[in-house]
């Protein structure tokens, strides 16, 4: 799908993005374009990297100009740019407004303009049934991505909601080693807290699947693996080595769940069960196309899809973190 093509890929400078560009250069891509706003992380990821193929623009979402100019050429975007932080975007709405909600209003309109194939929008199970700003403007972006599929005949858009990816920047996992190391103590918000886990080769995994099977206008929902956050907390302490490291419960931060959804109730009267890894969700707008291209699947039989259904064990958890090559 990529042989040969310009692709770019906007806040990629992340982890996700690290492992993103990582995949799509074995595909033997024309050019791989990181569009970020960080100039450091940019020159650090040339370092890294070191491939002719990969180049890198200075470059805000926030700023349609810049955005229309940089996607000249370009077959297609994975757009990763955004304020994740739950506390930060309560904090300060106002900015993640901007960037979650007009930029990615940008980036269609740019895309549009340019007649990109296709554009791979990277959303979170926070958008299911929002609680916090954070998942109300991913929602909202959601929206507008389905919505863009009507806009234009040359572009299309697609959606890819998944879960928590272990050992991405600002991951749990990571959070809760520094703890172990430098404090004695982990910190929980709620002792019955569970989320949704993946490690980040198999989410790219899974996000290439849906690139390559998507039409424009779906949500794919991956299905990830869920676990509770004390168990996740108890493995790494035990992993550690370290005696006498006592588990504290801090308190529900603003906007937070006790559980993650991927897929509501409402949703769940429009989504089908696409194939072992992911179910898609069909949009209620008149899209003919897509009923027809997903005829073959069945419904799903369960109204939501939560993170404190069919918890992974403490064993469970030791192999998905060795696997992602945290222990």
């Amino acid at each position: 799908m990529f042989e040969k093509k310009r692709i770019l890929v906007t806040g990629g400078t992340g982890s996700w993005g690290y492992e993103l560009v990582s995949q799509l250069l074995e595909q033997k891509p024309d050019e791989v374009i990181v569009y970020s706003r960080n100039e450091s992380s940019q020159v650090t990821m040339r370092r890294v990297f070191d491939d002719s193929r990969l180049s890198f623009r200075i470059g805000d979402i926030r700023d349609k100009e810049s955005l229309t100019a940089a996607f000249r050429g370009i077959d297609y975007v994975f757009h990763l740019a955004a304020l994740k932080h739950v506390p930060v975007c309560e904090e300060q709405p106002d900015e993640a407004l901007k960037t979650n909600v007009i930029g990615t209003k940008n980036v269609i309109q740019a895309s549009i303009e340019n007649r990109v194939k296709k554009v791979f929008y990277i959303s979170t199970d926070k958008a299911a049934n929002p609680s916090n700003f954070y998942g109300m403007t991913k929602a909202i972006g959601e929206k507008l991505i389905v919505n863009a599929n009507l806009l234009s005949s040359d572009t299309k858009f697609v959606t890819v909601r998944g879960g928590n990816v272990l050992g991405t920047n600002g991951s749990v996992v990571h959070v809760f080693n520094d703890q172990i190391r430098n404090k004695g103590q982990i910190f929980i918000t709620h002792m019955e807290m569970t989320r949704f886990f993946m490690t980040l080769r198999d989410a790219i995994k899974m996000l290439f699947n849906a690139a390559q099977e998507s039409v424009g206008g779906e949500i794919f929902v991956l299905k990830m693996p869920s676990c509770r956050i004390i168990d996740l907390a108890e493995v790494l302490i035990e992993a550690s080595g370290k005696d006498n490291v006592s588990i504290v419960e801090s308190g529900i931060r603003p906007g937070e769940k006790i559980h993650e959804i991927l897929m509501s109730d409402f949703e769940s009267q429009n989504t089908i069960e696409f194939d072992e890894d992911c179910l898609v969700i069909l949009p209620t707008l008149y899209m003919p196309e897509l009923r027809e291209h997903y005829y073959h699947c069945r419904p799903v039989l369960f109204s939501s899809f939560s993170s404190n259904h069919h918890l992974m064990n403490k064993e469970e958890i030791r192999d998905i973190l060795r696997y992602g090559g945290f222990l």
